[in-house]
């Protein structure tokens, strides 16, 4: 099935085989990391490894939000980037140069330089392979691990905002008399929602664990927390925002918002004492915020993993 590998399955053919032991290595390959920590000489290196599927327009800059995103969640701030383009030779060098010049702008934007990468053109893919590195320092080692039973879960951003810029974008025709014009355009300006590196920012110092839900959405990442943790869920559905636009959207197209693609969502663990300072902090900035719950000891909730993105965009769920 295609899209992103289920669970069990990255375990057996992907997260077994680490190569060699390092003592330098404190957060590697698992379930909920999505950065390595490396210690090095001036604190800890956080190195980040992400492509862009199922995304036409803005692909570039999507392709950094999304790196830079997972290096902010590892209470970094992303700093070098390293790309890779491999682009059918029909789209040429045109192409190349528009996805370069956007990366460029975005970077620019977010003080990240462009470090390296590969670029080549290929008759072996109809669509473009667009993947990116981002590494950044950290003094903070958040990981699953650290989650404590009592630990509360705050979340700022909204649920499936990315996934519905996408098909707000890509396929406006899939919500022509679900949302007005108005309204199809406000979702495509979600797509300057998709950082989190500020909310991260602010709440790296009362942190245990930070995570932007991406491919399967809120559920997929509440998963992943509760299996890197070994601890299970309450759960405030109530708590989790979501826009009336995204809501209207899944009631009438039938996909389950829950489980749609997030970046621009940030998941924080904290310790139910540091709350009150960090949910101040957010305001100051003018970032709502919710609790969405709390870790518990007991048997695990049943959430699902499954992106919800590429059926909606196939125009299976209709």
């Amino acid at each position: 099935m295609p899209g992103k590998l289920q669970p069990e399955i990255l375990r057996k053919s992907v997260l077994d085989f680490t190569g060699a032991l390092r003592s330098d290595l404190l957060v590697g390959g698992g379930i909920g990391e999505d950065a390595a920590l490396i210690r090095v000489p001036d604190g800890i290196l956080v190195a980040a490894s992400d492509p862009v599927t199922g995304a036409g327009k803005n692909a570039g800059k999507l392709l950094v939000h999304i790196n830079a995103n997972d290096v902010a969640c590892k209470g970094a701030d992303p700093s070098w980037l390293i790309v890779t383009l491999i682009v059918p030779d029909e789209m040429g060098v045109s192409y190349i140069h528009d996805i370069m010049s956007e990366i460029h702008e975005t970077c620019a934007e977010m003080g990240i330089a462009i470090a390296g990468g590969h670029t080549e053109l290929t008759d072996r893919y109809e669509q473009p392979v667009l993947s990116a590195t981002i590494l950044g320092i950290t003094r903070h080692e958040l990981s699953a691990k650290k989650i404590r039973e009592g630990d509360l879960i705050l979340v700022t951003g909204h649920v499936g905002l990315e996934g519905m810029s996408i098909i707000a974008n890509d396929r406006p025709d899939l919500l022509y008399g679900v949302l007005t014009e108005r309204e199809i355009e406000t979702v495509r300006s979600w797509g300057k929602d998709f950082s989190v590196v500020k909310p991260a920012r602010i709440l790296r110092d009362f942190a245990r664990y930070m995570h932007d839900p991406t491919e399967g959405g809120i559920n997929g990442a509440l998963y992943e927390m509760q299996e890197g943790s070994g601890l299970s869920l309450e759960i405030q559905r109530d708590n989790i925002p979501i826009s009336p636009l995204t809501f209207r959207a899944s009631e009438k197209l039938g996909f389950d918002p829950y489980n749609l693609i997030s970046s621009g969502m940030l998941i924080t663990v904290i310790p139910p004492e540091s709350l009150a300072e960090a949910q101040a902090k957010l305001k100051a900035e003018g970032i709502i915020s919710g609790v969405a719950g709390r870790f518990v000891n007991g048997g695990k909730l049943a959430l699902s993993t499954h992106e919800e993105l590429w059926e909606v965009l196939a125009g299976k769920k209709i």
